[in-house]
C-alpha cells in the first residue's frame, strides 16, 4: 500500500480502489503535534466514529466501507471510500466557548451569526448556530460566514451541508445528554463522492473533534470540566518554557494518563460499552 497522506493524527493508504484511514496515538496542540503518544487514543476515535456512523447513517452517507484492515491496523483503522474533501471545516456550536467565545467576545459575533448581548463563557446559545472555517493546511483555521461557504462550493452545496451539520450537531447532543454529556460543539468533514454525492468523513463526534463536558458539573461563567482533548490544552497553556511552535513539549505520565481516562470515559459513556482495548 502507499502512503498517501500523513496528518497530525491521522495517515492515510492507497489499497486498489479503496483508502485505510489509520488514526495513530499522536497528538497534537496548537497545530503542534506532541512527541509523547495518548495510548489507546487513535482506537478509541475509531470505534467511538464507527458507532456514531451507524446512528447517523440515516441523515447521510458515510465514508465507510468496513474495518477490513490489515493485522497491524486493528481497532484503529478504517476502509473507506476515496473522496474529494471540501476546503471548509463545518462546526456546529451550541454553547459559547473556545475561540467561538473570542470571536464574540470581540464583535458579538461567530463567524457571522449575530448572538445575543451579556453572554459569558459556556453559555447555552439560543439555537446551535453554524459556525464554519477554513481549513488551513499550514496555520491556523479562520472564522468565515455562511455566504463564504456558498462562494467556495456553491449556494445548494452550503445550505444542504449547514443543515445536514446542525443536525448532526442535535442528534449527537440529543443522544450525548441521555447519557449524561453535553456536546458543546464539534467539527465535521464532507466529501464528494465520484458519483457527485455528498458524504460524511473522517471522524464524528470524538474527543478530538468535539467538547464534551459532564453534565453533572455543568457551570456557565467559567471553564468546564472536560472530556475531550481541552484537558491536554488547558495543561500545555501552563507551560512558560513553550512558545507553540514546533518541536512540543514531552507530556508527563501523570498528563497522559487523565487524558487517556477522558478518552476511555467518553467512548464508555456514549456508547454504552466496556472499553476492550
Amino acid at each position: 500500500m502507499q502512503l498517501v497522506h500523513s496528518g497530525k493524527v491521522r495517515d492515510v493508504y492507497a489499497d486498489g480502489a479503496d483508502l485505510i484511514l489509520v488514526t495513530s496515538d499522536r497528538v497534537s496542540v496548537y497545530d503542534v503535534v506532541l512527541p509523547t503518544p495518548i495510548p489507546d487514543k487513535g482506537a478509541v476515535l475509531t470505534q467511538l466514529s464507527l458507532w456514531w456512523f451507524e446512528q447517523l447513517a440515516d441523515v447521510i452517507p458515510n465514508h465507510v466501507i468496513s474495518t477490513d484492515v490489515p493485522e497491524q491496523w486493528a481497532g484503529r483503522a478504517i476502509r473507506c471510500r476515496r473522496l474529494e474533501m471540501l476546503p471548509v471545516e463545518f462546526i456546529a456550536r451550541g454553547y459559547l466557548t473556545g475561540l467561538g467565545l473570542a470571536e464574540y467576545q470581540k464583535q458579538g459575533t461567530v463567524s457571522g451569526v449575530k448572538l445575543p448581548d451579556g453572554l459569558v463563557e459556556a453559555d447555552q446559545l439560543p439555537e446551535p448556530i453554524f459556525t464554519p472555517t477554513t481549513k488551513a493546511t499550514e496555520g491556523h483555521d479562520a472564522f468565515i460566514s455562511f455566504d463564504d461557504v456558498a462562494a467556495e462550493i456553491g449556494w445548494d452545496t452550503a445550505t444542504y451541508l449547514r443543515e445536514t451539520t446542525l443536525e448532526i450537531y442535535r442528534r449527537g447532543s440529543e443522544l450525548a445528554a441521555q447519557r449524561g454529556i453535553i456536546i458543546a460543539d464539534t467539527k465535521l468533514e464532507f466529501g464528494r463522492a465520484a458519483d457527485g454525492s455528498l458524504v460524511l468523513a473522517d471522524e464524528v463526534l470524538t474527543p478530538d473533534s468535539s467538547r464534551f463536558w459532564p453534565a453533572v458539573q455543568y457551570q456557565p461563567g467559567r471553564a468546564q470540566e472536560s472530556l475531550d482533548k481541552q484537558f491536554l490544552r488547558d495543561w500545555s497553556a501552563t507551560l512558560t518554557d513553550w512558545d507553540r511552535t514546533p518541536p512540543g513539549p514531552e507530556i508527563p505520565a501523570d498528563v497522559v494518563t487523565a487524558t487517556r481516562e477522558r478518552y476511555l470515559d467518553a467512548y464508555e459513556r456514549i456508547t454504552g460499552r466496556p472499553w476492550q482495548g
